[in-house]
């Protein structure tokens, strides 16, 4: 396949740094015949390869993908540029809201083919087939891009989110009872305990700022993110990062450095093209943050294990959290673990506290189904002002209505809005064949709400649509093929705690909706074209979103 991908970068890189030393001494002695032989001949080898590389250029960008490429035949949305394709718009919105545009152009569901800048090709996938060759069938021939998981190695490690193969599959083996349904409705205790935490803190915010209204402003999405920051500390390794009470306290500021940024995205491609250990020498200030704080909370994982396991060795109980649970299967080792750790943080953290963002930005468009939930919720779950109350896993069971929202919210606005994959050998998808090293883009938010899929209500906020479930409940009646809800993903590497990522998620929106009543501060956000969302890995509202939230009396 010819592509700007194949070219050896560090070659390339090693050949910029000899041009610049040839330019430097044909600068201080301009005479060439007064040179050794062996810079004569050095230089006429840096001519050829310049004239190589730049031929070899023209063909990948000019002639390969419109006359030669064997994926030229396929369907191409409307729209791109010469030379950088649909780059400006990817790089503007993400390749997730982008193809809810793309699917709208087509009735058919076969693969799709968009041009990246350099005419670079990348596949997007819609069907069915299509999804279960590249996640299911044919996954250990679809790994995330070697550069992605560089980057992410550097603030994780080396765990579920950045392993593959062999690997990956024996972490997933090894890590499964940890996320197994018997284990997180024992969470369910501490998932209520923080919501009423956070409920309570709020309350007080609200009580003491009213100013004469009956409403305070707040920032909804920094509430979520110190909500589910102290959750998955404590819920994921037994760590109280203390954000609920404190959103300045030194460990929740450490683990802040490592949410996901706009620049992520620029030092991601940066990745792709200098070598890794080059990289992490660069005097960037993200990387020397994202290094740092990964460093620190490393150190107080590592001293968390040690402590575990100084009890385990007393006999003493080390808590129910997932680490734990982990630490006593006994099946990794204490760097493992910590990366683990990490990942759980990283993965839980930003993706629960998005999805909340979203769920009570929706319950603002549309205040009846807002007052609906608050009905059911006050109706069957005790007040969050009774410290000594509890709540299990069979109480939010027990509250169809609160499911149905979080899953209609999980379909829309799902935390991660597409992945990528790329084969590591020449596969099919779909029949179709795909050279190997083929961008392969899976558009969540494209899939979630295609038409071929969801019928003609798919872009509609319908929590009804799913209190007839399906089977398992895994997805609502009308959809029409078990890879219609692709929020988690589907195959080996669907997300491992999405029942963990549910069940905090309707815990806290159970608090907070049996409490507080939310409306949208600024009344164009009724209209969601007018809501900006930035590039990223994770999906959240450009620059938060403020809420007039008033205290309703009576629970």
């Amino acid at each position: 396949m010819a592509s700007l991908r194949k070219i050896p970068l560090r070659f390339i890189f090693l050949n910029a740094l000899l041009d610049c030393a040839l330019i430097k001494i044909f600068h201080l002695r301009p005479n060439i015949g007064s040179l050794s032989p062996f810079l004569v001949y050095v230089g006429i080898f840096q001519l050829l390869w310049i004239t190589q590389l730049v031929l070899f250029c023209l063909y990948a960008i000019c002639i390969y993908p419109f006359y030669v490429s064997p994926l030229r035949h396929l369907y191409s949305p409307k729209g791109g540029k010469p030379l950088i394709g649909f780059g400006r718009e990817l790089r503007k919105n993400g390749p997730g809201p982008m193809a809810r545009e793309w699917f709208s152009e087509t009735d058919s569901d076969a693969l799709m083919r968009v041009l990246l800048p350099g005419n670079q090709e990348a596949i997007i996938i819609r069907s069915p087939q299509a999804i279960s060759d590249v996640l299911v069938k044919n996954s250990m021939k679809y790994e995330k891009p070697e550069f992605v998981r560089q980057f992410l190695s550097h603030v994780i490690g080396w765990a579920l989110l950045t392993t593959e193969g062999d690997v990956h599959k024996k972490q997933r083996r090894n890590m499964n009872p940890a996320f197994s349904f018997r284990h997180i409705k024992d969470l369910y205790p501490l998932f209520w305990r923080k919501s009423q935490e956070v409920v309570n803190v709020m309350t007080e915010e609200c009580r003491q700022n009213f100013y004469g209204k009956d409403y305070v402003c707040m920032d909804i999405s920094a509430w979520a993110v110190r909500s589910g920051l102290d959750i998955i500390g404590l819920a994921a390794s037994g760590i109280d990062f203390g954000a609920i009470q404190n959103a300045g306290s030194p460990l929740a500021n450490t683990y802040y450095k490592l949410n996901p940024s706009s620049e992520d995205l620029l030092l991601i491609l940066l990745w792709a093209l200098v070598p890794d250990s080059i990289m992490m020498k660069l005097p960037l200030s993200r990387i020397t943050s994202v290094s740092e704080a990964s460093k620190h909370l490393k150190e107080v994982a590592t001293d968390l294990i040690r402590a575990k396991k100084i009890k385990m060795a007393n006999k003493e109980d080390i808590g129910v959290d997932i680490l734990s649970v982990a630490l006593r299967a006994g099946l990794f080792s204490d760097d493992e673990l910590v990366d683990q750790a990490l990942t759980f943080l990283s993965a839980g953290h930003e993706t629960t506290a998005s999805a909340l963002t979203w769920a009570v930005y929706m319950l603002c468009r549309f205040p009846s189904t807002q007052s609906r939930l608050r009905e059911e919720i006050r109706a069957a779950i005790p007040s969050p002002e009774n410290v000594d109350s509890s709540i299990s896993s069979a109480d939010i069971d027990n509250l169809p209505y609160l499911n149905a929202v979080c899953d209609e919210v999980l379909r829309l606005y799902g935390p991660v809005p597409a992945t990528v994959r790329v084969n590591n050998c020449d596969t099919t998808i779909q029949g179709e064949f795909i050279p190997r090293d083929t961008m392969v883009i899976v558009p969540i938010w494209a899939i979630n709400t295609d038409p071929l899929l969801w019928g003609p209500d798919a872009h509609d906020f319908k929590p009804e649509r799913w209190l007839k479930p399906q089977g398992d409940g895994a997805v609502p009646a009308q959809s029409t093929s078990n890879y219609a809800f692709m929020t988690f993903l589907q195959g080996p590497h669907k997300c491992i705690g999405n029942t963990f990522a549910r069940s905090e998620m309707a815990c806290l929106l159970a608090a907070w909706v049996g409490r507080f009543a939310f409306e949208l501060d600024d009344p164009t956000l009724m209209d969601e074209r007018n809501i900006v969302i930035p590039p990223s890995v994770i999906a959240k509202p450009d620059g938060g979103l403020q809420m007039k939230v008033r205290v309703v009396d009576g629970w």
